[in-house]
Formats: structure tokens, sequence, C-alpha cells
């Protein structure tokens, strides 16, 4: 009979510990938490639900972690790697679908969890159909309209950032800034999951907005509104109509860091820019300080090379048509040539006339009538020539022109000519002229000599000092050369 029984001794000794007064020995929780188990797998071995996806995971072995919903209940639910891989769909928070599996227990916490083998898709999501129409509502206002998105500023002073002051998003955030270009950050810490979160960050987002340009809390340049991760629910609260429409009408440019990438909520829609991540929007939000200063080096060089460009076309220029410019030796050359030609044709010359005379010489006879018929011939001459006072005269006038012009030249180029036009000479011991400097500096005592009169001198030992003394007389009676 006892094998007939649909219990094993485990379940009777749980039917006997449940007797009031009962002396067997008391299960472990383990025996506890395996008889359940038995029990839910038996009695919900196959079930079909139906209900809304929410906070799917997929882990690194493949695996999708989720939660089944309704109006009323929460379900955990699983699906292993094997069954994912014949999904039709990618599986997201909000999705109303039907699940087919079995129910089980996890021992580990004591929960129950339906293992899903098959899935597919129910309908659209109750919030997932409500984020739809609030988003087509808005679009239709104008809130996220392309021409109402602002620039963000290059290099923002002061950032204001709307989030909760104790999870890891501010400080990714700092650190980021912290790392890029620091600035000057101003926390308005709010709720960011709850009923009232929405209130809060809509509250803070215009209280940004309603600093004052100089006040005592600086204005910021530009507001970080984030969040980390999480499901649907989780982020609801930036979907309000309330956050949508103080992000949309801010005076300040908006980032908008909401959720992971995968996440998107109407403040991003609502936002002058949208960032994946909270450490994403921290570099959007301001630049790389190196790469600034790497830009404003690149800058400087472009601007001097810029600036030494003309001068090296300049210098480029010259060098080609100084190449193409004849040099000295070229100049000269034909004159150079003329010359030799010139010379050779006077050398050649003097010898020819040279040859010439020697020849007339040689053919030229001395005789006593060749001699009577030069004395007839110089007794004509003479005979024509009439001897007066207007003879000698002439010449003599002649060469008094001749000797006047010569004292005149003699006059202009005499040395001490320049003197009565303020110039001096310069004369040793001996009164012999000195023409340079190093000759003077070698002389014990020099001579000036000035169209009235010398005076004597004494050579200084720097000559070069002296013409800073210029015009200035020197306290001793003896004057230097100047």
């Amino acid at each position: 009979m006892a094998g007939n029984s649909p219990y094993d001794d485990n379940d009777a000794r749980l039917v006997a510990a449940s007797r009031e007064g009962d002396n067997s020995a008391p299960l472990t929780i383990t025996e506890i938490s395996q008889a359940l188990k038995r029990t839910v797998e038996d009695r919900f071995g196959f079930v079909r639900l139906r209900g809304e996806l929410s906070g799917v995971k997929r882990a690194a072995s493949g695996h999708l972690y989720m939660s089944l919903k309704d109006e009323k209940a929460v379900l955990d639910a699983v699906m292993w790697k094997g069954s994912t891989a014949r999904l039709p769909f990618k599986p997201e928070d909000g999705i109303e679908v039907v699940a087919t599996g079995k129910l089980t227990t996890f021992p580990g916490r004591s929960k129950y969890q339906i293992v899903v083998e098959r899935m597919e898709i129910a309908g659209e999501g109750a919030l997932l159909a409500l984020l739809e129409k609030n988003r087509q509502r808005f679009e239709a206002e104008g809130l996220f309209a392309p021409e109402k998105k602002r620039a963000l500023p290059h290099a923002p002073r002061v950032i204001g950032v709307v989030t909760s002051p104790t999870g890891a998003v501010i400080r990714d955030i700092l650190h980021r800034l912290e790392d890029r270009f620091p600035a000057h950050v101003l926390v308005w810490p709010v709720l960011v999951q709850g009923d009232a979160a929405a209130g809060q960050v809509a509250a803070a987002v215009r209280g940004f907005g309603a600093l004052a340009a100089g006040g005592p809390v600086p204005r910021p340049d530009l507001l970080i509104v984030a969040r980390g991760g999480g499901s649907i629910e989780d982020l609801w609260a930036f979907n309000e109509e309330e956050v949508v429409r103080a992000v949309a009408q801010s005076p300040i440019p908006v980032i908008s860091a909401v959720g992971h990438e995968t996440d998107t909520t109407l403040c991003d829609f609502a936002a002058d820019r949208r960032a994946p991540t909270p450490t994403a929007a921290a570099e959007i939000a301001v630049p790389v300080l190196r790469e600034i200063a790497a830009q404003i080096d690149d800058l400087t060089l472009r601007q001097r090379k810029n600036a030494r460009r003309p001068v090296d076309l300049g210098r480029e220029r010259l060098e080609t048509r100084m190449a193409r410019m004849p040099t000295q030796e070229q100049l000269l050359q034909s004159q150079v040539q003329r010359l030799d030609e010139a010379g050779e044709r006077l050398r050649r010359g003097l010898l020819d006339r040279a040859a010439q005379g020697r020849e007339k010489l040689s053919q030229l006879r001395l005789s006593p009538t060749i001699l009577q018929r030069n004395l007839r011939e110089a007794s004509q001459h003479l005979g024509s020539m009439r001897l007066g006072p207007a003879l000698v005269t002439r010449s003599i006038a002649e060469g008094r022109e001749r000797l006047d012009a010569l004292a005149r030249l003699a006059g202009q180029l005499h040395p001490e000519k320049p003197l009565s036009r303020g110039y001096a000479m310069v004369l040793d011991s001996t009164g012999k002229a000195v023409t340079n400097a190093a000759e003077a500096g070698r002389q014990a005592s020099l001579g000036i000599k000035f169209a009235d009169g010398t005076i004597n001198v004494i050579p200084g030992e720097n000559p070069r000092k002296s013409r800073k003394l210029a015009g200035s007389r020197s306290e001793s009676s003896q004057p230097k050369l100047l």
C-alpha cells in the first residue's frame, strides 16, 4: 500500500511534522525548500501566462532574466539561452507577451518563478502605449521641434547637474569633467525614482533657470539631467509631462542623460542634446583641455609659418632673380674682349708703324741735292711768314691762358684749400699728413692744422670712446684727439 502512496518518505515526514504534538525530527530548510519545489513543479508543470515584461536583462551567459506583471502581481521569469535563440523578437520592457513554461522555485531566495520555454508578443504594453501617446501629443505642440534646439556652449564655466546626490551617476560625471575640462559644478539633489521624482526634477530645472546672472549663486551655462539605467517603470518620472515641459522651456541649454544607450524617455526628445549615458553627457558638455592646448599650439605654429611665408617667398624670388642676373665678369666680358682686341691692334699698329719708319729711313738717301731742296723749301716757308708784334703777343697770350688755368687747378687741388671751409688736417710730429686712424694712434702727439693756425693734441687711448666726448672740453689744458 505504501508503494501506491503519492508521497515519499520525506513527504511523510512533512505531514508528520505538521501534526501538533508529533515527536518526529524537524526538517531542514533545504528539505522543506526541495519539497516545495517538487510540489510546485508537479502542480504547475505547464502554464501559459499573459503579462507585461519589466526589468529585462540578458546575462553574459546568454540567459534572459525578467519579470511578468499585471495590475496587481509580479512574477519573476527566466529564459535559458537555448530558448532565447528561438525568439522571433527582442524582449524589451513594456511589451505585453504570452509566456509558456513551467513554474519552479528558487530555494536560494525562497522565491518562485516561471521558466519560460516559448514567448510571443500579446500586444503593445500599456506603458509603451501611453508613452507613445504622450510623445505624439508633445510633438504636435512643437516641444520636440528641431529648430528649438539650442547650441551648447563650447567651454561652460558653470555646469548644473540634476540627479541623485548619492548614486554613481554624479561621481562619474565629476570624474569625467575633472579629466577633460575642470569646471564649477552645481548639483541640485533630487529623487530620480518614485512618485515625487517628477516634481523634484521639474522644480530643479526651473530653479536653475530662475537664477540671476551675477547673483550669489552663479547661473549655470549648461544643465545635465542624469539618471542611471533601469526598467521603464524606474525611468517613468522622466516621461512625466511636467518634466518634459520644464526641460523644453528651460532658458539654459539642457543635456538629457537618462538611463543607458537603449533607454529612451520623453525628456531626451525635449532636451537640446541627448547623451547615451551620464558619462557621455560629461564628455559632450566640455571639450578636452589637452586638445584645446594642442589646437592653440598648432594655430600658433601655423601663424608663425604664415608670418614667415611672405619672407620665405620673397627670399626664394630674390634668389631666383639673382641666379638669373649676369655676374660682373659676364657684364664686362665683351668690354674686356674689346680692350684685348684694341690692345692687340695697338701693338700691331706700333710694330707696323715702326717697320714703316725703318723702311722709309732705309730708303732715305742724304745727298747735296736733297739737302739743297729742303733748304730752299724751308727758306720759302720762312719767307712766307710775316714777323710782327701780333705773332709774338699771341703766343705769349696763349701761354698765359694755359698758365692761369694750371694755377686755378693747382689752387683747387691744394691740400690746404678745404681748410677755409671748416676742414682740418692731421699732421704728425714731422709735419707730414696722417691719413688713417691706426697711424694716428701710434703717434705720441699730433698737430691739427686749421685755416688760421695749428694746435697740438695728444691721441686718446680709445678712439671709439672719443666719439662720445665730441663737443665737450677736456679738463686738461692739453686737448685730445677726437
